[in-house]
């Protein structure tokens, strides 16, 4: 993560997002809603709080999103990512329920890589990375609820004209109210331990190319307002050194209520390394929403000599994993020590889900992994 990702680079002439026809098996047909910070229901709403449950709590479904040919990725990695998200998609589906938005031209091609397991729906993006460009799911008194935290191609440095789009068209499509959210976020710069405290880095939220002019207290308090946290422990992050601006979900994650996992990068004089090393200060001296010193266990990256053909993109956070109903996705990168040691320390952590590890070369090479290509419903 050292330098932007080459298959993230702005490119121009986007295209608008393409419709179509039919509709999930599973989708509500309630009228379409729509709450924002400007309103009063959303402040009644809010009153009695959101709340975004953790990533364990049980999934409904998982959405993700198919990388179209010829876009963002080209040549030869065209289909090798494809090939990479497909993977992924089986591996989920073995788990839970999983819903891929394609372009309509590409709904077959990826129904066909995925199998009859996954459920393609015709809704065009730019990109895979459904973390960040799909809704980020609530739940309140009402119900379901989607944050639509207005993606903007990780401050405009990618063309993002689908995938800007994409949390309200999901959002319509499954008939779930979508939030207006009045801060500009993506799901992967998140993360909640479903008890009232949130991690972020401020790098990725409190930066001119999201929030031009808002203050921190403003971002935290809207938050808070969203997702239903008592209790924001920022991080400094990175700024302008990968596309995400040093997302959350690539450094720390909370395994459990009061227990994080930090990923920790070999050691070097780097800005990756000092970020490590501020997040964990920070760990050591904080205390959760309900006042509990952190248990923090370090997840060691892989040696980066075993990464040294990968590219200057290739993210070897293993803490980019995903939790799924029964089961943790945990990529593999090559080391043989560390990728056993990755797993063994996420499954010791998460006692009685099942560990999948896998190679996700290509979209580890585009600098995100496997949190980063999934975003889950949670069931209500």
């Amino acid at each position: 993560m050292s330098e932007l990702p080459r298959r993230r680079l702005f490119h121009a002439g986007a295209s608008a997002l393409l419709g179509g026809a039919g509709l999930l098996s599973c989708s509500s047909t309630k009228e379409d809603a729509v709450l924002s910070p400007a309103t009063d229901s959303f402040a009644a709403e809010s009153a009695r709080r959101w709340r975004m449950p953790a990533e364990s709590a049980r999934h409904a479904r998982t959405f993700m999103s198919w990388p179209p040919l010829g876009s963002v990725w080209k040549g030869k990695d065209g289909p090798a990512v494809q090939s990479d998200i497909a993977a992924i998609a089986r591996a989920v589906a073995e788990f839970e329920p999983v819903v891929l938005l394609a372009a309509p031209a590409e709904t077959r091609a990826a129904q066909r890589a995925c199998g009859s397991g996954v459920e393609v729906i015709p809704i065009a993006t730019d990109d895979l990375w459904m973390r960040d460009s799909g809704p980020t799911f609530v739940i309140g008194t009402s119900g379901l609820a989607g944050i639509d935290f207005h993606f903007n191609g990780w401050g405009g440095k990618q063309e993002h004209a689908r995938d800007e789009m994409v949390a309200a068209s999901l959002l319509s499509r499954i008939g779930v109210t979508r939030i207006d959210a009045p801060i500009t976020a993506e799901g992967g710069s998140l993360e909640v331990d479903g008890e009232g405290t949130l991690m972020a880095t401020q790098s990725s939220l409190v930066n001119p190319n999201r929030n031009p002019g808002v203050s921190r207290e403003a971002i935290e308090t809207a938050l808070k307002d969203l997702t239903g946290v008592s209790k924001v422990i920022w991080f400094d992050g990175v700024r302008g050194q990968d596309i995400t601006d040093y997302h959350v979900d690539s450094l720390a994650r909370f395994a459990e209520p009061g227990t994080v996992l930090i990923s920790r990068p070999a050691p070097a004089d780097d800005v990756w390394t000092r970020a490590y090393r501020q997040a964990l200060t920070v760990l050591q001296q904080a205390t959760d929403a309900r006042g509990r010193q952190f248990e923090i266990v370090e997840l060691p990256e892989p040696d980066p000599a075993t990464l040294a053909d990968r590219g200057e993109a290739f993210l070897g956070s293993y803490a980019n994993y995903y939790v799924v109903n029964g089961g943790v996705l945990v990529p593999r990168f090559g080391d043989r020590r560390a990728d056993a040691d990755a797993k063994s320390i996420v499954a010791e952590l998460h006692p009685g889900r099942e560990v999948v590890q896998m190679r996700i070369d290509t979209v580890a090479e585009g600098g995100g992994g496997i949190h980063c290509a999934t975003q889950q419903e949670p069931a209500v």
